[in-house]
């Protein structure tokens, strides 16, 4: 998790057992248990997973419980764990992509989080099958109308609080607020709500990666066995309601879920990031009308004072052009003004640098300027533009590559609004059950068995320890 979010928790004495002892089975215990749940979830008409921290920490988050959690460390006097990658950049886990391929293929019907890391929603799984639970960081919902808006920065705020932005809708404009719970919240009903509906419907909650503590989350999977379903637990402590299952496994989640995916022949699709930004350009004519002033701006397309956490710089050159001088911009808003003798056209060239954490150092637009400003909008289907950047990023295995999904003109001042869709990360995933079984990756290591088209996690301490508490 944030260690940021862990910090704007208000303070409680008690978070339950922390720093509990791992378990694990034998290879040949751990490979009998994958058989039998395999063989489970073939059987499934309604399977649920229930999921907590433990499916990301081998996306570089820690978690808050394990040997090595941000709890454990603290109440040890420890310095706390390493960040791998900006919160902002953490990709989902082969455990979450493969929960895709089992949702996309119809046999796993919900998910219920209790995770604020976004991962459900970032790996493609609907909105409509998921429950978050305790929120997430990067959900703004508007309390009037109920629209959602999943950002690409983490929400700053927590305990549904007011944000600094409006709903966008223009017959609603009410002020936004954050998803994540504090302690003293009560669980959405709009979440838990269909939870319970599908716990009493399954026929298996799966349970992957949660120490089941929390009240009243951790109570939901017993739903099901009022209705003749079984519960099965795949999680490296002992937790308080182990003995309700009909399988525990004591085994890393990913290598469980590894194991099942190959016993059904499935393979585990690849991660796409795909992420927005807009490009404005402004002119205006001169007092004597000779000149263009013009400006250009590369902004969020979540409001113009929302930062773009995944570029660094701005790198503004002149396609044959030696006229005009180039430029790096490198702090935001990125925002470049010149002035142009108003028959010239020119084509402008941007360098977007990337921050840590994407696949690729740049990528490269062009833009023709001749400052006619069409009146005529471009409005494409955003999921198609999607569709194919994913397919042609997994096909090439290659990041940068970029398409223009809608394009406005705006009267005053006169400008031209460009809004583009940038592929910034390509993960594949290996299914090597022995890559899986390294036992140095521990609950709190930030290390992760993925390849990325950069070819490994980038690492950064964070010196700051957490003042409070956590739900997880």
């Amino acid at each position: 998790m944030s260690l940021g979010y862990a910090e704007k928790l208000s303070f409680i004495e008690d978070v339950g057992k922390v720093g509990m002892t791992e378990h694990f089975d034998p290879p040949h215990v751990l490979e009998e248990k994958i058989e039998r749940l395999t063989m489970m979830i073939q059987k499934s008409k309604h399977l649920v997973v229930f999921t907590g921290a433990g499916i990301s920490t081998s996306c570089g988050i820690p978690d808050f419980r394990g040997p090595k959690g941000i709890w454990t460390l603290q109440r040890e006097g420890k310095a706390l764990p390493e960040a791998s990658l900006p919160f902002h950049r953490a990709v989902p886990s082969m455990t979450h992509m493969a929960l895709v391929e089992l949702e996309k293929a119809g046999i796993l019907k919900f998910i219920i989080s209790q995770n604020i890391d976004g991962l459900h929603l970032r790996s493609g799984i609907p909105r409509e099958k998921l429950a978050e639970l305790h929120g997430n960081s990067f959900m703004e919902t508007c309390p009037s109308c109920g629209a959602e808006y999943l950002r690409d920065f983490e929400v700053e705020t927590i305990g549904l609080k007011d944000t600094s932005r409006r709903c966008s809708d223009a017959n609603c404009g009410a002020k936004l607020r954050d998803t994540v719970l504090d302690w003293e919240d009560a669980l959405p009903p709009k979440e838990m709500n269909p939870a319970e509906r599908h716990c009493k419907m399954a026929d298996i909650v799966l349970c992957l990666g949660t120490s089941l503590q929390i009240t009243p989350a951790c109570n939901l999977p017993l739903k099901a066995l009022r209705g003749g379903g079984k519960i099965v637990i795949v999680n490296l402590q002992k937790t308080p309601k182990d003995k309700k299952a009909s399988l525990v496994i004591h085994g890393r989640v990913d290598k469980v879920i590894s194991g099942v995916m190959e016993n059904l022949k499935m393979q585990i699709p690849p991660f796409v990031r795909i992420d927005l930004f807009q490009i404005i350009l402004s002119q205006a004519l001169s007092l004597d009308k000779k000149f263009v002033n013009w400006t250009l701006r590369i902004l969020s397309v979540h409001g113009q004072k929302a930062t773009l956490p995944f570029i660094k710089s701005v790198e503004v050159s002149f396609l044959d052009n030696q006229d005009f001088k180039s430029a790096t911009l490198e702090s935001q808003p990125f925002l470049l003004k010149r002035r142009t003798v108003k028959e010239k056209s020119f084509e402008l060239v941007l360098r977007l640098n990337f921050s840590e954490g994407c696949g690729s150092s740049h990528v490269e637009v062009n833009i023709p300027v001749d400052f006619k400003v069409s009146a005529d909008s471009l409005n494409l289907d955003k999921e198609v533009v999607f569709r194919r950047l994913r397919d042609e990023a997994v096909q090439d295995f290659f990041c940068g590559k970029n398409a223009v999904i809608e394009r406005k003109s705006i009267p005053f001042p006169k400008s031209e609004v460009t809004v583009y869709a940038t592929v910034t990360n390509v993960i594949r995933y290996t299914q090597d059950l022995k890559t899986l079984a390294i036992d140095s990756l521990s609950n709190g290591d930030m290390k992760r068995q993925l390849a990325s088209v950069n070819g490994s996690a980038i690492s950064r301490k964070r010196s700051r320890r957490p003042k409070r508490k956590s739900r997880y």
